[in-house]
């Protein structure tokens, strides 16, 4: 379940990598608070780094963005899939390789600095390795398909099914990433989270032994550190909700959970279980009928903490999520799907 912390979580911890959408901005705009809570992150002593799936842009690119939202940040905090994907196949095939490219610029620089040849033309490639790209067009997918089928080893940066755009969220590049392996019948070498190379890469490039992961994906940042075998922290400012959290399985479940990233600098309790209730500071949480109840009052963090503890003995028992349509929990009304 969730772990336990006496003393604040960050004490435990010089390495912080922080996911970006959802977790330091959303919809393009700084979440309140971010800015002076990663600062304060950096006083005490810690490293940062933001870690992110995203292959199209450079980590200069995602720097400066971030200063424009007010967050403090170089282009060596930000560690990206694509210069995963270039250590592994750099590690692979040796300096000077020629890859065949199909991304955006991201990746080919991280490819360029990794001392490969990214390639147009497959003639000569040892492999080819795909991001996402706006521009990428149909003829090469095709190309790349093709080639995977004859044997062309294939490294994807990652396989996020979504990215959040202006107008919803679109298919990602896991989808690209489905259509080129199922075509050719293989799998891919992943690079980006849930898989360890983006984790392993952002403490080889930052530094720091005692890592944990904070994000606001199940699928992809608390399955990684789980991967990596590093504690996570979830925050609720991002796609994860209550009927997300409810419905985890164990490699998806967090070793803490805050509403904020105020919950770095905060211990964390964990709650009793006893005749089927989890309880934690005036609130009792459990499942009767099949329905979450959660009962009393006390902190936002405790809620989400009893309530996370009942659903998952619940599920673990009985196989099956907690119905949370008629819970509410505390905070802002949300609407499913928020961002």
């Amino acid at each position: 379940m969730l772990e336990e912390s006496r003393s604040a979580v960050l004490e435990a911890h010089d390495l912080v990598m922080f996911d970006l959408d959802g977790v330091v901005y959303v919809s393009g705009h700084a979440i309140d608070g971010v800015a002076e809570r990663i600062d304060r992150v950096r006083s005490a002593g810690a490293h940062v780094a933001f870690v992110t799936n995203n292959a199209s842009r450079t980590p200069e690119q995602v720097a400066r963005k971030l200063r424009d939202l007010g967050v403090s940040a170089v282009d060596t905090d930000v560690v990206t899939s694509a210069q995963a994907a270039a250590r592994l196949l750099a590690d692979q095939h040796g300096s000077g390789a020629k890859i065949l490219l199909l991304g955006g610029e991201g990746l080919r620089v991280a490819l360029t600095e990794a001392g490969l040849e990214p390639v147009e033309d497959p003639d000569g490639a040892v492999a080819v390795a795909s991001g996402y790209g706006p521009d990428v067009r149909w003829r090469d997918i095709m190309r790349v398909a093709t080639l995977v089928r004859d044997g062309l080893p294939y490294v994807a940066s990652n396989t996020d099914m979504t990215i959040p755009t202006s107008y919803g969220l679109a298919p990602g590049h896991g989808v690209l990433v489905q259509t080129i392996a199922g075509f050719a019948g293989v799998e891919a070498t992943v690079a980006g989270k849930p898989e360890k190379p983006l984790m392993e890469e952002t403490v080889l490039r930052v530094g720091g032994d005692r890592p944990i992961m904070v994000g606001d994906r199940l699928d992809t940042d608390i399955e990684g550190a789980h991967a990596l075998g590093v504690p996570s922290l979830l925050v609720l400012t991002g796609v994860t909700w209550l009927e997300q959290l409810v419905a985890a399985a164990p490699e998806l479940r967090p070793s803490y959970i805050s509403p904020t990233l105020a919950g770095l600098f905060e211990p964390h309790p964990v709650p009793t279980e006893e005749d089927g209730a989890a309880r934690l500071n005036g609130w009792t949480a459990s499942v009767e009928d099949g329905r979450l109840v959660v009962d009393g009052e006390g902190s936002d963090a405790d809620w989400w903490r009893v309530a996370a503890v009942a659903a998952w003995r619940h599920l673990d028992d009985g196989g099956t999520p907690a119905d949370v349509t008629d819970t509410t929990p505390p905070g802002p009304v949300r609407q499913l799907g928020d961002e």
